[in-house]
């Protein structure tokens, strides 16, 4: 779900080498869930451990961190907090696409079906307070820094990136992101060649999105850009005016410029019986225009502890072996780094 606009966004593809000693600032609740849904057995089981805990979390965050951290990558990760009100409709739509899925699951099951198992397992995720917390603690111990926002994560990580000048970009797979106004987005932040979805694998390379450039390409101002959003459907509206697409919206938007016009004359064809609006556009833009945020986050990066993430990862029965040889990444950037120091 969220803001789909990927016809009408021109995406520069990028390697993970030319972020090196870029500092960018993650939207975490994207990227755990994507972890959770894909790291997965075949017939749609979770990793676990010996006490039946899910631990899909802690791998991918492990072994991508480790990778984007020997690239040289600093990273903050955000975390979400309250959602605002206006994403109850929804929080209602995911559970309901959840429930159904589970009931399929259930169905594959019974009838031997593994194909069918994985695919609707890998739909029924849950981010609970104690994976919120396992994740923090493992991304702590491995010297990332964490954000706790007031509310929507994309929108403090997007603030956080277009005030401080020392982030480059936010990684998340969300478009919203660039109606928060963040500069630069970058999606598929992997060093993976592919990447596992509920239809199967599809090749993926690191892009990059930039706000300015998209305006310009666009001929749009941000206003307007937030607008589009509200026609296609955002997390606050999901599904936006049925019948109108990323074209459409474009076109409707340039047409008649300023958010009152647009949405008066959207007002004008509902009257006409042409569309269905069950939404306030003006709540919206303003949830979008100025998001509850924290405007002095406290960005701190630690050292990397290898005591601390190994006693994590052990106590989740991950492999002490294939562990000892990734921490060997992270202590052949460390010798890097002094050598470069003493030069």
């Amino acid at each position: 779900m969220g803001l789909q606009i990927s016809e009408i966004v021109t995406k520069k593809e990028i390697t993970i080498e030319s972020l090196k000693g870029k500092t960018l600032a993650v939207d975490a609740f994207n990227v755990i869930y994507q972890f959770l849904s894909t790291i997965r057995q075949p017939d749609g089981t979770p990793l676990q451990d010996s006490k039946g805990r899910i631990t899909s979390h802690l791998s991918g965050l492990f072994y991508r961190n480790i990778s984007l951290l020997q690239e040289g990558i600093k990273l903050i990760y955000v975390f979400d907090g309250k959602p605002p009100e206006l994403k109850k409709a929804t929080r209602e739509k995911r559970e309901g696409i959840k429930d159904e899925a589970q009931e399929k699951y259930e169905q594959a099951k019974e009838n031997e079906d593994v194909e069918g198992m994985g695919k609707y397992a890998r739909q029924v995720v849950h981010l609970d307070k104690e994976k919120i917390e396992e994740s923090k603690q493992l991304l702590r111990a491995m010297g990332i820094a964490v954000v706790q926002a007031p509310s929507e994560g994309e929108a403090q990580a997007s603030y956080i990136t277009k005030t401080n000048s020392d982030v480059y970009a936010i990684a998340s797979q969300d478009y919203d992101c660039l109606l928060f106004e963040a500069p630069k987005l970058i999606q598929n932040l992997t060093l993976a060649k592919k990447r596992k979805t509920v239809s199967g694998y599809v090749e993926v390379t690191p892009q990059l999105i930039e706000l300015r450039g998209v305006l310009k390409e666009l001929e749009i101002n941000q206003e307007q850009l937030i607008c589009i959003g509200i026609l296609c459907g955002t997390d606050y509206n999901p599904g936006g005016v049925k019948g109108i697409g990323q074209k459409k919206a474009l076109k409707f938007v340039k047409e008649h410029k300023t958010p009152e016009k647009i949405f008066e004359a959207l007002d004008k064809l509902v009257e006409e019986g042409k569309y269905k609006v069950e939404f306030d556009w003006k709540e919206i833009f303003e949830l979008m225009k100025n998001p509850s945020v924290d405007k002095t986050p406290k960005i701190e990066f630690g050292k990397f502890s290898f005591d601390k993430v190994k006693d994590i990862m052990i106590s989740h029965d991950f492999s002490e072996e294939r562990i000892n040889s990734q921490f060997e990444k992270i202590r052949e950037l460390n010798e890097q780094k002094k050598q470069r120091t003493l030069f």
